[in-house]
Order: structure tokens, then C-alpha cells, then sequence
């Protein structure tokens, strides 16, 4: 058992590492995201050694790894976008204003 929440530790440290690696800009703080990710992963581990009991450590990982992203991906947040400039108006046009 120790091995197994070792190892979903390690999962979910991987997923937060990558997860910051590949969109820096779309997790809000890092702490926040790599404490989340070995968190989650040993949730989801244990949450599945408890359902199917021991002598199914590859799916208590592929569980582990699930949950792990799953909960990393609720803090993503949407891409910032540059606000648009209205159009121009065309000349000899009334505007609403």
C-alpha cells in the first residue's frame, strides 16, 4: 500500500510538473498547482484501493493519474484574449451613442 500511494505522489507531482511545463499561462499560481496534482492523485488512489481492494496496483495508477488530471484541470483558466477596439464608424453613418 505504501508503494502505491508513493507511486500516485509521483504521478500526480509529473502531471502538475507537465501540466506547468506545456501552459504556464493558463494555471494560476504554481504553488497552488503543484500541490494539487499529488494531492488529487493520491485521492483518486486510495478512493480506488478502497472500491476494488489490494492486488490491483495498475488501476489504482490509471485511477491515480485520472483523478490527478481531473483536478488539475479545474484550475485551468481560459486564455486571455486582447480586447477588441470597436470599428471604426463609416463616415456619413449615425451611431447609436
Amino acid at each position: 500500500m505504501i508503494w502505491e500511494a508513493l507511486g500516485a505522489v509521483i504521478v500526480g507531482f509529473a502531471i502538475a510538473l507537465s501540466a506547468r511545463r506545456w501552459l504556464p499561462e493558463r494555471f494560476p499560481d504554481r504553488v497552488l498547482t503543484l500541490a494539487t496534482g499529488p494531492v488529487a492523485a493520491l485521492l483518486g488512489a486510495l478512493l480506488t484501493r478502497s472500491i476494488l481492494g489490494p492486488g490491483h496496483p495498475v488501476q489504482v495508477m490509471v485511477a491515480a493519474f485520472a483523478v490527478g488530471a481531473a483536478l488539475l484541470s479545474v484550475l485551468v483558466r481560459p486564455p486571455r484574449r486582447r480586447p477588441r477596439r470597436p470599428a471604426t464608424p463609416l463616415k456619413g453613418h449615425r451611431t447609436a451613442c
